[in-house]
């Protein structure tokens, strides 16, 4: 089962996610934004082995890594996880907040309103 990662291993799998496995630690260090020591990178690498989130193997004198958890499926667990912790499971109380903060463009109402549409079929 599927768990939120720490922020930090939350950065290492968006890198992931932008890359085709098989691959190494120091192509995930390129990939991403931050500038993490090398034995950093490789500790939260290990912990996602651990989580599940991926995997790896030995190749010649190198570990590559392998995605096991899907970009989408994460997030889904992460949106579904925010809009009941934060507003009681309702889409709408999302919506509204947005709204309110003025977060929404009449460009992003017209998007959501051609979205509902096309689901009520």
């Amino acid at each position: 089962m599927l768990k939120k990662l720490p922020d930090a291993e939350f950065e290492v799998m968006k890198a992931v996610w932008c890359i085709d496995a098989p691959m190494s630690v120091n192509t995930v260090a390129r990939q991403m934004d931050k500038s993490w020591k090398i034995q950093t990178l490789i500790s939260l690498m290990h912990r996602l082995v651990k989580r599940g989130f991926i995997r790896t193997e030995k190749n010649g004198n190198e570990r590559v890594y392998f995605p096991l958890v899907a970009r989408e499926e994460y997030l889904k667990l992460e949106t579904g996880n925010f809009v009941k912790q934060y507003h009681g499971s309702s889409i709408m109380n999302l919506v509204t907040t947005l709204y309110d903060n003025k977060d929404l463009s009449d460009s992003d109402i017209d998007e959501l309103l051609i979205w509902a549409k096309e689901r009520k079929v």
